[in-house]
């Protein structure tokens, strides 16, 4: 599935219809016109991801829902004690003061930001209630299209944001309507430990823009990425100069992600392709989905 060529577009112009197709022209239109988006959620995983995958993007899309997973704390004390926090509710603090500061520089009102809280790295182990919780969000607010995170290996917490997110359309889809999807690299491994960051793999699936930021843009990137501040040495990797997206494809949900290279198997994330197999097909049952791939 591809998407339509960039297009002149009007300032405010709408990507209503839930046409990813029809966002994506937008967001590549080189003129740079706000967008009405008043159906349009950004749904991540952690506070930094919305800035990573989509910071430039946000003050265009005027009256976008930002909606943020988990409260980027990890449960174990260590974890925040590296961040100079004397608890893990400390920490989820910090990380949510930073969620809104960034939000704030890219003019996202605060009755825009929907904070769910759901304990860092454990979102995979509820992803039921995560895909009613996104499902009764996303009809309450009349959304149409959300960016999120693409399905690559990443981070459990990235991987279920993008599972939830499908099976919500899916779920919308059921009842007659419809969920358009844009997704947004953010890293997945790539050969023997490395790291792909900000791309999709090549050849691999819809065509992706990629959209140079101009200098005010990776001006402001660059101050959002500096609100997260307990982050910045997880977030220096990362690059201001652009940003990636791509309507998302049809993905075999029994499958795992990116060939099967996974770096929550590297890492102390506490999952494995194993866990994450056994939880989605269990998450599938309880919401009467089906076993197939959805369309």
């Amino acid at each position: 599935m591809g998407f339509a060529q960039p297009t002149t577009s009007r300032a405010g112009e709408s990507a209503t219809y839930g046409s990813a197709e029809r966002f994506l022209s937008l967001l590549a239109d080189s003129s740079r016109p706000p967008v009405a988006a008043h159906d349009i959620a950004v749904i991540v995983a952690h506070p930094d991801d919305e800035t990573v995958g989509c910071g430039a993007q946000l003050p265009r899309l005027d009256d976008a829902t930002v909606i943020v997973l988990t409260d980027g704390a990890p449960r174990r004390l260590s974890a925040a004690q590296e961040h100079g926090c004397a608890s893990v509710e400390t920490y989820a603090m910090f990380r949510s003061h930073e969620l809104c500061n960034a939000l704030a520089l890219a003019r996202v009102r605060k009755r825009s930001i929907v904070e769910l809280e759901f304990s860092d790295q454990t979102a995979a182990l509820r992803l039921a209630d995560l895909i009613r919780t996104i499902y009764r969000l996303v009809d309450a607010r009349h959304i149409r299209t959300v960016p999120t995170h693409a399905y690559e290996g990443g981070h459990p917490d990235h991987d279920a944001a993008a599972f939830a997110v499908h099976a919500a359309a899916e779920l919308k889809r059921r009842g007659g309507e419809r969920l358009s999807i844009v997704e947004m690299p953010f890293y997945r491994a790539d050969g023997d430990n490395k790291w792909a960051l900000q791309s999709f793999p090549a050849h691999c699936g819809p065509t992706a823009i990629t959209i140079r930021l101009t200098e005010s843009e990776r001006t402001l990137k660059r101050a959002m990425l500096a609100a997260h501040r307990t982050q910045r040495r997880t977030l220096s990797p990362f690059s201001s100069d652009f940003e990636c997206f791509r309507c998302a494809p049809t993905y075999d949900f029994r499958t795992l992600p990116n060939a099967g290279q996974l770096f929550y198997e590297r890492y102390d994330w506490g999952m494995t392709g194993k866990d994450w197999l056994r939880l989605t097909q269990t998450a599938t049952r309880k919401l009467g989905l089906g076993d197939g791939p959805w369309a």
